[in-house]
């Protein structure tokens, strides 16, 4: 689905509503609904509604342990490509005298400086480097001619 609107500071997050709002909406009144089951089985008693409230309860948590990792791994497998990238495009980008630096960049500043252009990424790394910046907003704020990235999780 492409965006509509240019990709920038302030736009570059990613949301999927589906994901975001209704499924973790559901997932949460998942959890709730358990919790008042249990609370409710303990209260009107009777061991077999104890036991399944119990058990719905132990699946809401699971259902929300996958929601959990079903955004983590890929967005991991993610950040590990984007520092590949990163680090051979500043192997082609960089002059020859800041490439020995490229090992000192932190996963977080590689992901942070992929929307750079190559026309301001060396002087960007200088600074990051130099300057020891290390948040990826902060980062993000610096850059000028802002490259989006549309091709992401």
């Amino acid at each position: 689905m492409p965006d509509t609107a240019p990709q920038q500071f302030a736009s570059h997050r990613r949301y999927v509503p589906m994901y975001h709002f209704v499924f973790s909406t559901i997932v949460l009144l998942n959890i709730l609904w358990s919790c008042y089951r249990v609370y409710h089985a303990l209260r009107v008693g009777g061991r077999f509604i104890l036991v399944d409230s119990l058990f719905g309860l132990l699946i809401a948590f699971a259902l929300a342990i996958i929601f959990v990792y079903i955004r983590v791994f890929p967005l991991a497998v993610q950040d590990r490509l984007i520092r590949l990238e990163m680090r051979l495009r500043l192997a082609e980008v960089l002059p020859v005298d800041l490439r020995p630096r490229i090992p000192e960049l932190s996963a977080g500043q590689l992901i942070a400086l992929r929307f750079a252009s190559d026309a301001e990424l060396p002087d960007l790394t200088r600074k990051v480097l130099d300057q020891k910046i290390a948040g990826r907003d902060d980062i993000k704020k610096l850059i000028r001619d802002w490259q989006p990235d549309t091709l992401r999780a």
